[in-house]
């Protein structure tokens, strides 16, 4: 069976359907170049997708030296050959006009073109410069969740061992830093518990601030195939956004902003009120059962539907939902994360989970959901402020064995404090404290919160600003120092999805020009840098990627996330596996904890956690008080309302948010013409009731104003709930031409309008929780709405918008099963 469709009209493709339990049938979508045909292509080369968190395999389809296309693979376990539009589309990026092809450095004000040589040289040379003057608390590392695993690595040796500095982070800390804290609040440490094939076997599948169909498209291919399938799921679905998973679901929630922990104590108190407590599973593997019921005792569905703005009936349905399920499997992603309390809400789902014991087996877990292709890797490897290998920093054994890995003394290794977690690498740079600051594959000048802040600490003449990107970003604009960097398809390395699934992406063209992949740079950084181990010997003796990944294996060998099972032939041969991979589990893990809580013991435990309300960290004589026996730990909280509440001058909750069609700061994505022509410029989203009162309609231009800054936007009435504005964040300014910033016109950046606050335990910066006003600045006209029709953002009642196609442009091949 074979067809072709409209993947931007159709983002999900065509159904094919499977019973709960049953066997999911391969789907091999594919998309080539115009004038391309399979029999042109020369090599098909495997990979899988960069662009969003969910793994899919795939092939790279090469003629003439350049990449031509796609295809899914269809024998890999995590999309049986499907792909989302990302997927299909996205690697035309590679091919933009404007990537960087020679390093930039900054002479007398603007950027100039020099040679590698002289580019790596400045660098070091004031690297050095720090080191002597101010030591290595002067210099700091800002990443991403795009590279791969062995530039983590290597980039965490560097900076931890090679100069000694404890200011290391990545951007992951804006999308999964409540995931990793939550998971190691609740169970010592963190790793995905679930598995994605157990969705072929829920029968309650719960998402709580996850639009899992925009932001893993093809996760949700396998949701609407069960869905389509003999005994479907029941979905519980909490969003204030009418999302396509919101239209699918039994029961919707969509609560104020900054009202997870209530709800989620109500719908706690409920399971409890009525027993639907697994009590033999809570006491052989739990501890804190009784705080958490005392806790929540008050807690009622009433109580929750005040603050939550929710009917107090709908809250008991879904809790009948929960308690009544059979084997439950819960999703988590950035309405928890994002918003107030993040971490706080994000152990009220990994405590529903525990309590009714759905955990271990096939359809019971948790997703705590990454939103960055690789960003389970920057945590397994220290690249996003932890120790390598889910090491606990506050354990002298775990520093002393990461010492050995590294052939260094401990006390070389920075462990007498906690990591520097990203908000606050900035406000060192913006104090003076850091002077040199590398930022690798993203752009923060756009992603994160309060720009005209961020932009005044970039621009400042105190900091030493190195960007190792593929285009002149906007953040890139601000460098000192800019190194064109090779991408996905361009260089060769691992990367793990959100369930553990770790697949090798090959080299399949040759970078343009000076571009070099970040390993490559990173290592010549360290060549020259001439960084020693404690034997006089170098301290990365690695040289190219197979070797970095078996020094990676050593680091991982014996801890939770361990490697030492998998090679680059045994992940050609066989694709995706799940670690930990080792010789007792050759063939990977599909669940953690099928017999018991495996990494939260005292001693082996990466962290010994932290108050969930206030951020204090735990010391490992409170850990040993509270879990002697390394069980799963129940972590209750209290509702606390949000920082900054709305007024008569701020009336609305400020939600921002993603698309299907987009990733991050379109920084890519902006640059293929099918995803950019679905979602083109920036909108604002508000409801038909909220409309009526702001005297505004569909199309619109309006003004969105919070205490810190402004866009602007045409306006997209939805079925949103009321009293929230939403904007996409992808967007940079008006116009990324050097030198251009946004003016009293305004901008379309969301976070020109975001607050600096972050949460207290996992330091993740908060973004749904400002307050605004709406104003409008001109009737439509003839203008309207640049908001897709296909998601979320589908407009209500009659609307003058075209729906949202792709054209033949978009026209992708489907290969099924007859």
């Amino acid at each position: 069976m074979h067809s072709e469709v409209d993947r931007i009209a159709q983002p999900w493709g065509e159904r094919t359907p499977y019973d709960r339990g049953g066997t999911r049938s391969v789907r091999v979508d594919s998309y080539l170049a115009p004038g391309v045909t399979a029999d042109g292509v020369r090599r098909w080369v495997p990979t899988a997708s960069l662009l969003h968190s969910n793994g899919d395999a795939m092939d790279i389809a090469v003629a003439d030296g350049r990449i031509v296309g796609v295809r899914g693979r269809a024998g890999d376990r995590v999309n049986h050959g499907r792909l989302g539009p990302k997927d299909l589309f996205g690697w035309q990026a590679n091919h933009s006009p404007d990537r960087l092809t020679t390093p930039l450095i900054r002479e007398d004000g603007p950027l100039v073109p020099c040679d590698r040589d002289t580019a790596m040289e400045r660098i070091v040379a004031r690297t050095r410069q720090l080191l002597a003057e101010r030591g290595p608390d002067a210099l700091g590392f800002y990443t991403s969740g795009q590279l791969f695993l062995e530039d983590y690595y290597t980039l965490a040796v560097i900076a931890r061992a090679g100069l000694g500095t404890n200011h290391l982070d990545g951007n992951t800390r804006l999308c999964t830093a409540t995931a990793a804290e939550a998971l190691k609040e609740t169970f010592g440490c963190d790793g995905q518990p679930a598995s994605y094939t157990d969705v072929d076997h829920a029968d309650v599948i719960a998402l709580f601030g996850h639009n899992m169909a925009e932001t893993q498209p093809v996760l949700w291919m396998r949701v609407l195939d069960r869905l389509a399938g003999g005994d479907p799921p029941r979905l519980l679905c909490v969003d204030p956004r009418p999302t396509p998973v919101a239209r699918h679901a039994t029961v919707h929630l969509a609560p104020r902003s900054g009202t997870n922990v209530a709800l989620l104590n109500a719908l706690l108190h409920e399971i409890i009120r009525t027993d639907r407590v697994d009590h033999a599973y809570v006491d052989a593997h739990t501890v804190g059962y009784e705080e958490l019921a005392a806790r929540v005792a008050e807690f009622t569905p009433a109580r929750a539907a005040e603050i939550c703005d929710v009917p107090a009936r709908k809250i008991t349905e879904a809790a009948e939902l929960l308690g009544g399920a059979e084997r439950l499997l819960s999703t988590v992603l950035q309405g928890v994360y994002q918003s107030h309390q993040a971490t706080a809400a994000a152990c009220q789902v990994n405590n529903l989970q525990l309590i009714r014991g759905m955990l271990g087996r096939p359809g019971c877990g948790v997703l705590q959901m990454n939103g960055q292709p690789t960003a389970q890797n920057t945590r397994e490897c220290g690249a996003d402020g932890d120790l390598p290998g889910f090491r606990n920093w506050q354990n002298d054994d775990h520093v002393a064995d990461l010492a050995r890995v590294w052939n260094v003394e401990p006390s070389r290794i920075p462990h007498d404090a906690p990591p520097t977690p990203a908000m606050e690498i900035f406000g060192k740079a913006e104090e003076g404290d850091i002077r040199l600051l590398w930022i690798s594959g993203t752009n923060p000048a756009v992603s994160l919160p309060e720009l005209h802040r961020i932009r005044d600490i970039l621009g400042r003449d105190s900091l030493f600003t190195v960007v190792q990107d593929l285009y002149l970003t906007e953040t890139a604009q601000f460098a000192d120092v800019v190194l064109p960097a090779a991408t996905w398809g361009e260089k060769t390395g691992t990367f793990t999805n959100t369930d553990r699934t770790v697949h090798l992406s090959e080299k399949a063209v040759d970078p343009p020009g000076d571009a070099r992949p970040d390993l490559d740079i990173l290592l010549d950084y360290a060549r020259r840098m001439d960084f020693r181990d404690k034997d006089g010997g170098p301290l990365i003796p690695w040289h190219d990627p197979e070797s970095a990944f078996r020094a990676w294996q050593e680091c991982s060998r014996g801890r939770p996330c361990d490697y030492t099972g998998l090679t680059y032939d045994r992940l050609r041969a066989a694709g995706g596996i799940q670690w930990p991979c080792t010789s007792a589990s050759p063939d990977g893990t599909e669940r953690l904890y099928t017999d018991g809580i495996t990494w939260a013991a005292p001693e082996t435990c990466e962290s010994y956690g932290k108050d969930v309300m206030t951020g204090e960290s735990m010391t490992e004589d409170d850990y040993r008080s509270l879990n002697p026996e390394g069980k799963a730990v129940l972590r209750p909280a209290d509702y606390d309302p949000p920082e900054e509440p709305t007024d008569d001058a701020y009336p609305l909750q400020l939600n921002t948010g993603r698309t299907v069609y987009h990733f991050h700061t379109r920084t890519k994505t902006g640059r293929v013409p099918q995803l950019n022509a679905a979602a083109p410029e920036v909108w604002v989203e508000i409801s038909a009731g909220e409309a009526s009162r702001h005297g505004v309609a569909e199309g619109d231009l309006v003004e969105v104003t919070s205490r810190r800054g402004s866009l602007r936007g045409r306006l997209r009435v939805t079925d949103i709930r009321d009293g929230m504005v939403f904007v996409p964040f992808h967007y940079g300014y008006w116009d990324t031409e050097e030198g251009d910033r946004p003016g009293k016109d305004g901008g379309r950046a969301a976070n020109e309008t975001t607050l600096t606050d972050w949460d207290p335990a996992s330091k993740q910066p908060l973004f749904k929780t400002a307050a605004a006003r709406l104003t409008l600045v001109e009737r439509a006209g003839e203008e309207i709405s640049p908001a897709p029709t296909t998601t979320a953002s589908a407009p209500t009642g009659p609307c003058r918008a075209p729906a949202t196609t792709g054209g033949a442009g978009a026209m992708a091949g489907q290969a099924g099963e007859a």
